[in-house]
């Protein structure tokens, strides 16, 4: 079945299903989940998808072996290698007597707040960080200082303010060391490290002693939250492979006993008859295996919630593809009320997390043969957990990189996604609009045939407009006009070096954008350094560029540049904050190597003059950043930045400075963050 045939039945399968003789011998499924009514039947279909998987790997090996692939008989490696090319919330309202304006966390959907290790409510800053969670009086400015250190149970993640209450995720149990927080997808997946996930609930009326009033753990590890009034909504994911002796591949030299291209008839007889053997092995242990212990759990140490088969599998469904080997829980918990913990949950492996102020979607990234497809499971959330349902699910050509690349208006989602990569001639990218039919998300309208051979690399919708940054060698910025969700249509291009890793719309008519220069080779292109940038959208069939400013050379870096909750924008004093490790040296693909600045940089930026530097904090080197971050690597020492009238704060997992912004380069406070 050729490409474009693949992709209309992709698209079809959430109503009716597409045949697909040519390439698996059956019908493409559903993307509607399944529900399943009791542990043992989640326990069967654990076990039957995990039967076909293993059988679909045993089949793809012999398939390997009889094509010649899997023996080595001498010659040259002919490994081709990569070219290197480089490829906001209202202010949070201040109490009386405190400062009168202020930045908060930069959400990406107004009335939905975003979990992070820091918040602040124009008082006090809120800290999960470094095993403790520490509370700060920030105002006056000049008196900064710690109030209070509560140590934690575990390894803090992020946290949740809600007046007089805290939540606090900590990760517990082993985990994956080497595991990245995945916020920017293009080269990480949306996988959790492996550890379990406690909420820690506080009572801070007195900020001076938080006092824990309820603890919830729950068996995943934490993937993204989200807070719509009091009410917190978490996604969560756990391995839920239970089979460890399940082996897909034979070990036998003597299947490598032939020194012709294919291996003969008679090896290949063999291999099958070995390869239904290891299947059949593979089976029986898999169905004597006891998989209740991987199923999702929630303890709640209130007494509201259910425990036991009630809590893992009343609300638990399956996934009609069978590629993913986990559980992804959806749990809901009111923080100012005292109820029940609500937890829904898929087999599935996790996605890219897109929440509005009623529903949550989750894009899930597959391999269907030869294409890139995501299902799309919408979930309703809100500011009661008994709220929280599933809606349905649907399928989308290509992957999302991440949240940016998903919005609801008026009840429909748009979504942008990419198939293949750049520099992969197959690569290009898709603008789809689902809408609820039953238990589906059906296609309304849709665009195709986006910039072919390049990729996506950021994404910003605004009311009726989608704006859509693609990279190989050069920056079209796209504009779309979505008006019509049947019909979505281009209504203008910009091309220009480098590209824009996150977009934030100054006002109607203006992005303000971070990204990275690039240096133009024909074919291809270097990243470069930090790129800053403003475009003019008011008319977007003739997009224009207005400011650009460059930061360092290649090797330079910013948390922002692959986290929005970096990114701070000020607009009350025309300022925008950004963590920076600052390099020079480079040029041309070589990183520079001379870090000439470490810490906090403050623009004045402005749609009439654009970019200007108004001041650095420094920092103190942090031990894991250098000159050498490849471009998907956003990485600082300072982390994270707030404005309070008018002063910034700079924070690092080491220490948090004040300063004026009038006197940037004195001192004024600092507050330790450690021990």
């Amino acid at each position: 079945m050729n490409r474009t045939c693949a992709f209309v039945c992709v698209l079809a399968i959430a109503l009716v299903g597409c045949s697909d003789d040519d390439d698996n011998g059956g019908t493409l499924p559903t993307a509607r989940l399944r529900p399943l009514w009791s542990c043992g039947e989640a326990a069967d279909y654990i076990k039957e998808a995990a039967v076909a998987r293993m059988r679909k790997q045993v089949d793809d090996q012999l398939a390997r072996y009889a094509r010649g692939e899997a023996c080595y008989h001498g010659g040259t490696d002919d490994a081709s290698t990569g070219n290197g090319s480089g490829g906001g919330s209202p202010s949070p309202t201040p109490p009386e007597g405190g400062p009168s304006q202020g930045t908060g966390t930069n959400n990406q959907v107004s009335g939905v707040d975003e979990a992070d290790f820091i918040k602040n409510d124009g008082q006090y800053i809120y800290l999960a960080l470094n095993d403790k969670l520490r509370i700060v009086d920030s105002w006056p400015a000049a008196e900064s200082h710690t109030v209070s250190t509560t140590p934690l149970p575990g390894e803090p993640r992020k946290l949740f303010v809600d007046g007089n209450r805290a939540l606090v995720y900590v990760a517990t149990g082993t985990g994956n060391n080497n595991y990245r927080e995945c916020t920017y997808g293009y080269d990480c997946a949306f996988t959790g490290d492996g550890t379990a996930t406690t909420l820690l609930v506080y009572d801070i009326t007195d900020r001076a002693s938080p006092q824990l009033i309820r603890t919830v753990g729950l068996s995943g590890s934490l993937i993204s939250g989200r807070k719509i009034g009091s009410t917190v909504h978490t996604v969560v994911t756990q391995a839920a492979n239970p089979f460890p002796d399940v082996e897909t591949f034979i070990y036998d030299n003597t299947l490598c006993d032939y020194q012709t291209q294919l291996p003969p008839a008679r090896l290949v007889r063999r291999a099958s008859l070995l390869y239904a053997q290891l299947a059949a092995a593979n089976e029986q242990k898999i169905r004597e295996t006891n998989v209740d212990q991987r199923l999702p759990a929630v303890t709640d140490d209130s007494g509201l919630t259910p425990q036991g088969e009630d809590a893992s599998c009343g609300s638990l469904y399956g996934s009609s593809i069978t590629d993913g080997t986990g559980f992804t829980s959806i749990v809901s918990l009111k923080l100012d009320d005292p109820g029940p913990v609500q937890m829904w949950s898929i087999m599935s492996r996790p996605g890219a997390i897109y929440a509005s102020t009623d529903a949550l979607y989750m894009a899930v990234p597959h391999q269907w043969g030869e294409d890139d497809v995501s299902t799309v499971h919408k979930f309703r959330i809100g500011n009661e957990p008994a709220a929280t349902y599933y809606i349905g699910s649907g399928f989308v050509a290509g992957r999302a990189l991440n949240q940016f690349a998903m919005d609801e208006k008026d009840g429909l989602l748009r979504i942008a996604t990419t198939e293949s990569r750049a520099p992969s001639p197959d690569a290009v990218s898709y603008l789809t609009v689902l809408r609820e039919q039953g238990d589906d998300l059906v296609k309304v309208g849709g665009l195709g045939g986006i910039a072919p051979t390049e990729d996506i690399r950021s994404v910003r919708f605004d009311g009726d407009r989608a704006f859509v940054v693609t990279f190989k060698k050069t920056d079209p910025l796209f504009a779309f006009d979505l008006s019509n969700p049947a019909k979505p249509k281009k209504l203008g291009e910009l091309k220009i070096p480098g590209f824009s890793t996150y977009m934030h719309m100054m006002d109607d008519g203006h992005l303000l954008t971070i990204g990275y220069d690039a240096d133009d080779h024909g074919d291809f292109a270097f990243f470069d350094g930090v790129l800053l940038q403003i475009f003019d959208v008011t008319n977007p069939t003739v997009p224009s560029l207005m400011h650009r400013f460059t930061i360092g050379t290649r090797g330079s870096s910013s948390e922002a540049l692959t986290n929005h909750l970096a990114f701070t924008w000020y607009p009350e004093e025309s300022l925008l904050a950004l963590p920076m490790t600052v390099c020079e040296g480079g040029n041309d693909g070589v990183y520079g190597q001379t870090m000439t600045f470490n810490g906090l940089m403050v623009f004045d930026t402005s749609i009439a003059g654009g970019f200007g530097e108004h001041g650095r904090v420094p920092h103190a080197v942090a031990p894991n950043i250098s000159c050498g971050n490849w471009w998907t690597n956003g990485t600082s020492t300072v982390r994270r930045s707030l404005f309070l009238d008018n002063f910034v704060y700079s924070v690092s997992e080491q220490e948090l400075k004040v300063r004026d912004i009038a006197a940037l380069g004195a001192e004024l406070r600092t507050v330790p963050l450690l021990p």
